[in-house]
């Protein structure tokens, strides 16, 4: 299992290193105002791939903190129901 592992990780990365090397091109990024940016066609995919991601971690934020403190609370909640659970007094067992 741990060869294979190696060998899917190689592929990806021998994929990519390929993908890179055809994608040396030179482009130009238009942006507001006339500016622009020329750099090879990899620099454009790998920038806006992390941006991306930024923006998708940037926007599950906020579901993430809400199931965070429903996690909290719960947790309180079932410590105090096993609180109240321990201090209960034994009474009579099975009946005897």
């Amino acid at each position: 299992m741990r060869a294979l592992k190696w060998l899917l990780r190689a592929f990806l990365f021998f994929a990519l290193f390929a993908f890179s090397l055809n994608n040396q091109q030179t482009v130009t990024v238009h942006w507001f105002f006339g500016y622009f940016w020329q750099t090879p066609l990899i620099f454009v995919v790998l920038v806006s791939l992390a941006a991306g991601m930024a923006l998708g971690v940037l926007a599950m934020t906020p579901a993430w903190w809400r199931q965070r403190a429903q996690a909290r609370r719960q947790q309180l909640v079932r410590e105090a129901q096993l609180s109240t659970l321990q201090e209960a007094p034994q009474g009579v067992r099975d009946g005897l």
